[in-house]
């Protein structure tokens, strides 16, 4: 009995915390993350101590020559912590795979005795009427296996999210990480891109594709009244993990 009771109050406890992402858009529409602590948000704050600084005039400034980002001729694509970039999700993909194998093998052996040393002879004797030892031992096998399968997918998904430099690595190489929230009605819509980047990889529009994101990391997905409707409950989900049946 109190194994019982111990059950179930794990259970209501796992329900209670499962239900509290929940509760805060009863009755209304889900809040929008707070973006003081995100990491984009850091990095802007702390744009990190460079490597070596070099000696730098006011002439520079207001030069239309200059190398740097905000002259005229110069390049203002993402390069450093901080830095904001356009990424490009066109995922456009089907792929179809089918297989099928087919085994059939049939095997038959069989072993005589009928002359060993009159052995057989003194033993059919005495045995019944109808049995013989000339054929002692047949062994007859057949064994045949099939299988099919097929598999089929199409993903279509094309998304635009503006990602921020969060670190630059020793080797040039640049970690981004991005956030986008869209709110229709009572839905929340929301994507998550990260991964790194090459600089020479980025267009002069400052721009990059999904497929050039090493460890990419993307998530389309949502939270609000529909996407509640749309999950099992978290008891149904403790009771197809734990039943054996």
């Amino acid at each position: 009995m109190l194994r019982f009771v111990a059950c179930l109050l794990l259970l209501s406890g796992i329900a209670s915390l499962s239900g509290c992402a929940r509760v805060d858009h009863i009755g209304r529409a889900p809040e929008f993350s707070p973006p003081i602590a995100s990491p984009e948000r850091v990095a802007m704050i702390a744009g990190g101590v460079p490597d070596a600084v070099g000696p730098q005039r006011r002439t520079e400034a207001a030069s239309l020559w200059s190398a740097g980002q905000r002259s005229l001729l110069g390049d203002r694509r993402a390069m450093k912590r901080g830095d904001i970039l356009t990424v490009v999700i066109e995922i456009d993909e089907e792929a179809e795979i089918n297989n099928r194998s087919e085994r059939t093998r049939t095997g038959s052996e069989a072993l005589g005795i009928a002359d060993l040393f009159g052995i057989p002879e003194r033993v059919n004797e005495n045995i019944s009427d109808g049995a013989s030892l000339d054929t002692a031992v047949g062994i007859t096998s057949d064994s045949r296996s099939r299988g099919d399968g097929s598999v089929r997918r199409s993903e279509e998904l094309t998304l635009r999210v503006a990602a921020t430099v969060t670190d630059v690595l020793p080797n040039g190489v640049l970690a981004l990480q991005g956030a986008q929230e869209v709110r229709v009605n009572f839905e929340m819509r929301e994507l998550l891109v990260s991964g790194y980047v090459r600089p020479e990889d980025i267009s002069r529009r400052n721009e990059i594709t999904y497929d050039k994101i090493a460890n990419a990391r993307i998530s389309y997905g949502g939270r609000g009244q529909i996407s509640d409707v749309q999950q099992p409950r978290i008891g149904q989900q403790v009771l197809d993990a734990v039943l054996p049946f």
